[in-house]
């Protein structure tokens, strides 16, 4: 029996689904495909299906996590998406378990945290 895993991805909600692919990919993410509604984005091996669903609730309570690599560099062109779209983004924090994140909200009020790994601070 083999029970390996390929892969998994979230549906993300979309209020308005032209403006949530915009925002998207102005924020580096590709569009590789969509059809009947739903979107599939990737950056790197990361990838998520935005549907052309929304529900109030179920997306101020939606959340993703996005790890990066450089995420100075991910605030900064966030931050030119944000102004662009009117979404609401925080600045970058050193968090106690070991990383450095910044969130975002996308125009459906999805809130994302984008992050990359710190060392350890040590408790000595």
């Amino acid at each position: 029996m083999n029970l390996a895993c390929v892969e998994i991805k979230a549906f993300v909600p979309a209020r308005d689904f032209a403006l949530s692919l915009q925002f998207y990919q102005a924020l580096g993410f590709t569009l590789a495909s969509v059809f009947d509604g739903i979107a599939y984005l990737h950056c790197g091996e990361s990838s998520f299906l935005l549907q052309d669903f929304y529900v109030k609730e179920h997306a101020d309570n939606f959340q993703m996590h996005l790890l990066v690599e450089d995420v100075g560099s991910w605030h900064a062109r966030a931050k030119d998406v944000a102004t662009r779209f009117g979404v609401k983004i925080g600045e970058p924090q050193d968090q106690p378990w070991a990383m450095r994140d910044f969130v975002l909200f996308d125009p459906s009020g999805v809130l994302w945290r984008i992050a990359q790994n710190i060392p350890r601070v040590s408790a000595i």
